[in-house]
């Protein structure tokens, strides 16, 4: 980092104003073209509960795409997105024991629920009625939450990982996110045995980490995709035991009621028919891709063969922290293509043509936000 914008960065996250609140820079949307920019605002002070940290890195999901388009979830501008945050810790609130000064950590798509509905208290945060996400959502205080594409964030520490030492920083990043929305719905097929045969639908930021995860699970691993470009990549690079073209209608048909589950990340319009025939009696295709539109199919295509379709939302902090352990004690890395801060709009066109291998992360402390 060149010393001018490490004393600019530095000076961004030790000012505040009257209030206690710190002054922080981030790359925001203004309005739904989605184009991001420098913008300047504020954080609230850290509470006795909460966690200050200097944001590092931070990934970038397809789902960032959508939302800064008002594609998804009504879009609150300006808003800052960014939900696959990797920083150090630069502020302890006065009840926080977990954490110190200087540690790594993390933070993924929620950053705040009601702590005492069934799902909070069984480790289900993510589907508490009221959580609060990481941007685009409204905190406790009435202020606009704001992501990881900034210079810094305060976050109450419930909602705060560690990452372990063994992993780069940069590696944890899509771990925070496509990670653990992979193995939270993957994690509850455990007990189903090592044989499984799934399917991963889709080849991208989740997808890519799906395989590495499923393969790690002992499951023998279809990626299925709408052509054959990404194949060399998903066996050779990835691991994965087979690769399957949607479009080829003899191949889907052989491959007829072979699989126990398909793992479905693709975040577009695509039908769902085509890959419930892939299924066996009581299998499950599992969605975690957000499409902005809503998807259809015939109902027959479920009733012959008692197949369910079921979704998960990313998970728990729980199994996240799960997750980097898994990761680590694994050997597992992530595929990222590392950029600064000035290359994100070119980076959510890329991402829009699905050309990234396989996941975008930021070298926000290493970028000039101004």
């Amino acid at each position: 980092m060149k010393f001018g914008i490490f004393l600019s960065l530095s000076l961004s996250l030790n000012m505040s104003n009257s209030d206690g609140e710190r002054n922080v820079v981030g790359w925001a949307a203004r309005d739904q073209t989605g184009i991001l920019s420098p913008y300047s605002f504020t954080i609230r002070k850290t509470g006795a509960e909460d966690v200050a940290m200097k944001v590092l890195y931070c990934g970038v999901d397809h789902t960032d795409l959508h939302q800064i388009r008002n594609e998804i979830h009504m879009a609150n501008y300006p808003l800052v997105p960014g939900h696959e945050i990797v920083g150090e810790v630069i502020e302890l609130g006065s009840d926080v024991r977990k954490f110190k000064v200087g540690q790594i950590v993390g933070v993924g798509g929620i950053i705040g629920s009601c702590g005492s509905c069934s799902c909070c208290q069984s480790n289900r945060e993510q589907y508490c009625s009221n959580r609060i996400l990481t941007y685009n959502g409204v905190y406790k205080d009435g202020k606009p939450t704001q992501g990881g594409f900034s210079s810094a964030m305060v976050v109450h520490h419930k909602f705060v990982v560690s990452i372990p030492e063994k992993l780069q920083p940069e590696q944890a990043a899509p771990l925070l996110c496509a990670g653990v929305t992979a193995y939270s719905p993957l994690r509850q097929l455990r007990g189903a045995g090592e044989g499984l045969r799934g399917g991963i639908l889709g080849l991208g930021g989740v997808g890519h980490v799906g395989v590495k995860i499923a393969k790690a699970m002992g499951h023998h691993v279809t990626v299925i995709s709408s052509s054959d470009r990404k194949r060399r990549e998903a066996l050779d690079a990835l691991g994965a035991d087979a690769f399957l073209v949607s479009s080829d209608d003899e191949k889907m048909a052989e491959a007829a009621e072979s699989l126990d589950y398909i793992l479905d990340t693709v975040p577009a319009v695509h039908s769902l028919e085509l890959y419930l025939s892939l299924l066996k009696v009581d299998g499950k295709l599992i969605l975690v891709g957000v499409a902005p539109k809503p998807l259809q199919l015939e109902t027959t295509a479920v009733i012959l063969g008692r197949k369910s379709i079921t979704g998960s939302l990313i998970g728990s902090v729980e199994e996240t922290e799960e997750l980097l352990e898994f990761w680590g004690e694994k050997g597992l890395t992530s595929m990222i293509e590392v950029v600064k801060m000035e290359y994100v709009n070119k980076a959510m066109e890329r991402i829009e043509g699905n050309d990234v291998r396989y996941r975008f992360v930021l070298d926000v402390a290493g970028s000039n936000l101004h």
